[in-house]
């Protein structure tokens, strides 16, 4: 899928083997930037090789690319989630729904609106696929995601226990 915004084309794509390195190089960053903002949503090791890997295989890793460049990594699910029964609160949306986890934006990307850029296109991408509700999780220290997805229309209906811990649930419909 390809968009074009303010001269620039941006293209959501399977990330293909070949782009492996980059996809991890992003997600390390992501968990640096993370530290750095005074939390830790993902711990050393995680997303590892292993998963990473598993996600350019099942087809659901996939990159934003501005002009080319790889600018953004993410995971997008049309399976369900297997924490997302159990939430402690209440999903607004019935399902089928997508998924987006592992969301990171490379460095040299961030602070340019790419995160908001990337739920326009997989609301497009999921409404293709004949899906109007996303759903996410994210750590109740993640303010900057948080007011990421409230931005771009998401609601926290609760709490999910991903990784070990409590995360907060958001969804939301495609109009």
């Amino acid at each position: 899928m390809k968009w074009r915004l303010e001269m620039a084309i941006y293209e959501l794509t399977l990330a293909q083997p070949e782009e492996f390195s980059q996809c991890m190089d992003i997600l390390h960053g992501g968990r640096e930037f993370q530290r750095s903002q005074g939390f830790v949503q993902w711990p050393d090791g995680y997303p590892d090789e292993d998963t990473v890997r598993a996600d350019i295989e099942n087809g659901v890793g996939y990159v934003l690319k501005v002009d080319g460049d790889i600018a953004a990594y993410l995971y997008i699910g049309f399976d369900g989630d297997p924490a997302y029964p159990d939430i402690k609160g209440a999903w607004r949306y019935a399902e089928p729904y997508a998924v987006v986890h592992r969301i990171a934006i490379g460095e040299a990307f961030r602070g340019q609106g790419m995160a908001s850029v990337v739920f326009q296109m997989v609301e497009k991408f999921a409404a293709e696929h004949g899906v109007y509700v996303l759903r996410i999780d994210t750590d109740e220290q993640n303010k900057r995601m948080q007011h990421v997805l409230e931005k771009n229309g998401f609601a926290c209906c609760g709490t999910v226990v991903q990784g070990g811990g409590d995360r907060l649930a958001f969804d939301k419909k495609i109009q």
